[in-house]
């Protein structure tokens, strides 16, 4: 059994709900040792928002002190970024946004270092942070992106977890009029890959995934699109080919209307849907699972889950914010940690 992994956990926005969130599901995480990365600040103040006595906090500066966590105590990375100037609960300033950056790439850091197993991230503000003038954060566009360059990844896979429902995407944050063109036979067939390498390391052992359709009734034959027989269906071959030669049993179909894919994989026909662009996955998880579903980046060379929600400036700072969402995906991060 693993014996509570060290997690790293960035916070997400200091003017959002991620502190409050992050402080509240580390304060009753019991299968973990979590280490919040963050201005000590920040997390003071979520911690009196969500009644957490700040008495738990542990710094924490290297590998034995994290891993001497006892339950109840919340780890503090010492060398969190502090804010350049405050930023109140519901507004974000370009500190914030600077900050937030920083923190996602401290975390990262702490996990390829060895000091953590993997990484759990809190919800950022994209814009904050592109409009922040920080080194490199003008072109943010997601954790997904940016821990693919920054982890040097050949690829990635944006993909969402829940007990109703797992699905992968194809393409990620693409402008509607961006993702045809973004649908070819190899993203195909790498998201179906490596879906059913999660699929697996969740406990099938030979997973049934289903291929949605981009277009309306998976093209109609043509009438109502041609992606279907040009991009999706080769991709579905190029991806039983890379299975087969990887020696990984699986049962692939599709392409198949959306809605019919979503609708019986949540009813346990599939075990998993590839869908293609950032909607048509994360309408069905959130409506399935709000609250539950946990953001997955596949083909990382290390482990990071997310909670499937965003800033929610408006409840920030209230103590209303749902942990839910943060406590599931500690708990999947615990699942698949190396």
């Amino acid at each position: 059994m693993k014996k509570r992994p060290v997690l790293a956990i960035s916070v997400g926005c200091p003017a959002g709900v991620g502190p409050e969130v992050a402080v509240a599901a580390a304060a009753r995480a019991i299968n973990a040792r979590c280490v919040l990365v963050a201005a000590e600040e920040v997390l003071q103040r979520a911690a009196k928002i969500r009644r957490v006595s700040t008495q738990r906090f542990v710094s924490i500066h290297n590998v034995k002190e994290a891993r001497a966590l006892t339950p109840g105590q919340i780890g503090v990375w010492a060398a969190s970024e502090r804010l350049s100037a405050p930023a109140l609960p519901g507004h974000p300033n370009a500190a914030a946004g600077a900050a937030q950056l920083a923190w996602i790439d401290q975390a990262t850091d702490l996990v390829t270092s060895g000091l953590a197993a993997a990484l759990v991230t809190g919800p950022v503000s994209k814009l904050a942070i592109a409009t922040s003038g920080a080194p490199h954060s003008a072109l943010f566009r997601g954790h997904t992106e940016h821990l693919a360059d920054r982890l040097d990844a050949s690829e990635v896979v944006m993909a969402f977890a829940s007990k109703e429902l797992v699905t992968a995407l194809v393409t990620t944050h693409l402008p509607l009029a961006e993702v045809p063109e973004a649908v070819t036979a190899d993203s195909v067939a790498r998201s179906t890959f490596w879906l059913v390498d999660l699929l697996r390391r969740l406990g099938h052992r030979r997973p049934r995934v289903v291929v949605a359709a981009l277009n309306p009734h998976a093209g109609e034959g043509g009438l109502l699109g041609r992606e279907e027989g040009t991009r999706i269906a080769p991709g579905i071959q190029l991806a039983r080919g890379r299975l087969d030669r990887a020696g990984i049993a699986a049962d692939l179909f599709g392409p198949m209307g959306a809605e019919t894919a979503i609708r019986l994989s949540a009813k346990g026909d599939f075990d998993g849907v590839v869908t293609m662009y950032h909607d048509q996955a994360t309408i069905p998880s959130k409506l399935l699972g709000f609250g539950e579903a946990v953001n997955v980046t596949l083909a990382l060379p290390i482990v990071r889950t997310s909670v499937d929600h965003g800033t929610a400036y408006d409840l920030a700072g209230t103590g209303k914010a749902d942990a839910r969402g943060m406590r599931e995906a500690i708990d999947l991060a615990v699942r698949l940690a190396p």
